[in-house]
């Protein structure tokens, strides 16, 4: 709120953040935050003990439900190792929830989904920066897991019975294409897919984009892909 000049000062902005039902604050790294005047705001009448309490609450009832003051043996997660991390169950569980999340925007003369039975023998061209870069995957504020267990596009379509090749036409999103014939040539028989991409290159918490078109040249290369 101070950096759209709602409030002037942390004590203010702390005044609003409780009057508003805000009862907790994303504070990484900053020593003096703004909640830190709640006491000063108490002090100094802007504040109820009441609507302390009110705010705490929650927060208080929601750590009791997660169990963080049990005892150790009483909270099933306690017997968890680093084992269970990104175990093959989480990972199928997590490859099920990506199945069943996909949105299709468009799907022309019913191409998608793409069958293994119907891709023998063919040629799959798979394009764009996008690709097989596993890092641009994940966005902003997600962990990122095992490099063996990153499936980009390229390495997953790589796994039906087709004969893919990849261009990834650019090495970053504002990049200039490496080549002008970077793109595979994929005949009539064939299905070129594009993966063109922004991300955190581009676009992040306090970095946004100033429209949705995408950057550098990856919509010549998706042209070139399409002729």
């Amino acid at each position: 709120m101070l950096g759209h000049h709602y409030t002037r000062t942390f004590l203010e902005t702390a005044v609003a953040s409780m009057n508003a039902g805000c009862n907790l604050e994303l504070s990484y790294g900053m020593r003096n935050n703004v909640f830190m005047h709640i006491p000063q705001a108490l002090a100094t009448g802007n504040i109820t003990l009441q609507m302390l309490r009110d705010r705490v609450r929650p927060l208080f009832y929601t750590r009791m439900r997660l169990g963080e003051f049990d005892p150790p043996a009483m909270n099933p997660y306690s017997a968890l190792d680093m084992s269970a991390v990104q175990s093959p169950e989480h990972r199928n569980l997590s490859l099920e929830a990506a199945v069943k999340s996909f949105v299709l925007l468009k799907n022309v003369r019913g191409t998608l989904p793409l069958r293994a039975q119907d891709l023998s023998g063919k040629r799959l061209a798979v394009v764009g920066p996008f690709a097989d870069t596993p890092r641009v995957l994940f966005g902003d504020y997600a962990p990122v897991p095992e490099p063996r267990y990153i499936y980009t596009p390229r390495r997953g379509l790589e796994t039906l019975p087709a004969n893919v090749s990849f261009a990834a036409g650019c090495r970053e999103p504002r990049a200039p294409p490496l080549h002008p014939s970077v793109v595979p040539r994929v005949g009539c028989k064939g299905l070129s897919l594009g993966c063109p991409h922004a991300g955190t290159d581009v676009e992040t918490e306090a970095k946004d984009r100033r429209d949705l078109s995408l950057p550098g040249h990856q919509l010549e290369l998706l042209q070139d892909a399409v002729q």
